[in-house]
């Protein structure tokens, strides 16, 4: 059995400092609160006296539309439930990391969607007060869909009451579902709510599958629409062949192998993100209040015109900009639209004339002004 321990002294850092309850840090709230592990959630939540939670439980890849509408619902229960004395249950999601395919099953191939940091300032913007973040092992996946509820949302949480979608999974070889997990709630005395189903216009369920669809179709429009956002790529900043800067044209290189779900190659027009919130410590903040969004061109693929790119790269190049030094960086890379597809040139002169062309169509396409040329010998980059 996985027990889910914790200190009375309530929740701690990794470097043991103490930090504040939701009680005491609650008001004002602006970005959810982030646990890591059982040990840094707060006793005094399931204190007899505690406000306890409104809970949902689930990977929440990509925190699409159906996502939101279940996480939407959490925190207006949790709204209706406040006492007298303004004290209410806060308003939980617990989500797991690794993804549990990738336990069950390593050998299997599944980027997410979206990076940890980037799913967890997506739940943000519902307006949780908290998310619990369970290291997904072989050992947790071992508990019985009782020892699930009643240890972790119940005993950890003080769950008042659960809300989920009718497709929920849980406890040992996913034998709990939405009926069982109603029957262990109602007999245990906690409120329960099932949701239905949550269909686009089209008819089609809101799903992670489909936004997986669509990004391997290209479809930046479609997934956008399914995710309620654009997608975004993450990867740390590393040194290409530079052969951009030598153009005119400096990108910020990542590794298309560990950004993510990464769409057919082509040129994309976006976002460079900087500073996008990654969360580091219990009590943090998700979220991203200080996002700085650069306009940029992005090319993916193994730029057929040379042949010294064997790898799939993502490059983003700012648009108008010289004077940035993003290596060692980590940042995130939003894809808006496909410009076209990834095409060799002959020649330098051709390949610098689309390239330029597409600078265009990128600021035509985010609505920003057309830069200027870049002059190689202004790259200040090293």
């Amino acid at each position: 059995m996985v027990r889910a321990a914790r200190p009375d002294r309530g929740r701690v850092d990794p470097q043991g400092r103490a930090t504040r309850s939701p009680r005491e840090s609650r008001a004002g709230l602006s970005a959810v609160e982030v646990w890591y592990g059982a040990e840094q959630v707060p006793a005094t939540l399931s204190a007899p006296d505690g406000v306890g939670t409104v809970v949902t439980v689930g990977i929440f890849d990509g925190v699409h539309r159906g996502h939101q509408a279940i996480l939407t619902r959490v925190v207006e229960r949790a709204r209706q439930m406040a006492r007298p004395d303004g004290e209410r249950p806060l308003a939980v999601a617990i989500t797991f990391d690794p993804h549990p395919v990738l336990v069950h099953r390593p050998e299997a191939r599944l980027p997410m969607i979206a990076s940890l940091a980037d799913r967890l300032a997506a739940l943000s913007a519902t307006g949780l007060d908290a998310v619990l973040v369970v290291h997904y092992t072989l050992e947790f996946a071992d508990q019985s869909p009782e020892e699930f509820v009643r240890t972790w949302l119940e005993g950890l949480l003080g769950a008042r009451m659960v809300v989920v979608g009718d497709d929920v999974r849980f406890g040992r070889g996913n034998s709990g579902d939405a009926a069982l997990l109603e029957a262990i709630c109602r007999a245990d005395g906690l409120g329960v709510e099932i949701l239905d189903d949550v269909r686009s216009p089209s008819g089609r369920r809101w799903s992670s599958t489909w936004v997986r669809e669509l990004l391997e179709a290209g479809d930046m429009g479609g997934a956008a629409e399914v995710l309620g956002r654009a997608h975004r790529l993450r990867g740390t900043v590393v040194h290409g062949q530079r052969r951009g800067r030598e153009l005119g044209f400096p990108t910020a290189n990542l590794d298309a192998a560990s950004a993510g779900v990464v769409p057919p190659d082509g040129v994309y027009a976006g976002w460079l993100v900087r500073s996008p919130g990654t969360i580091a410590l219990a009590g943090s903040r998700a979220g991203a209040p200080h996002e700085e969004r650069l306009p940029a061109a992005i090319s993916i693929g193994t730029n057929p015109t040379f042949d010294d790119v064997p790898q799939r790269t993502v490059e983003a190049h700012v648009l108008g900009r010289a004077d940035l030094d993003l290596y060692g960086e980590v940042v995130a890379i939003e894809l808006v639209e496909l410009l076209r597809p990834m095409r060799a040139f002959d020649g330098l002169e051709p390949l610098m004339t689309q390239m330029r062309q597409d600078v265009i169509d990128t600021a035509h396409m985010l609505a920003v002004p057309v830069p200027g040329p870049i002059r190689p010998e202004d790259v200040t980059a090293r």
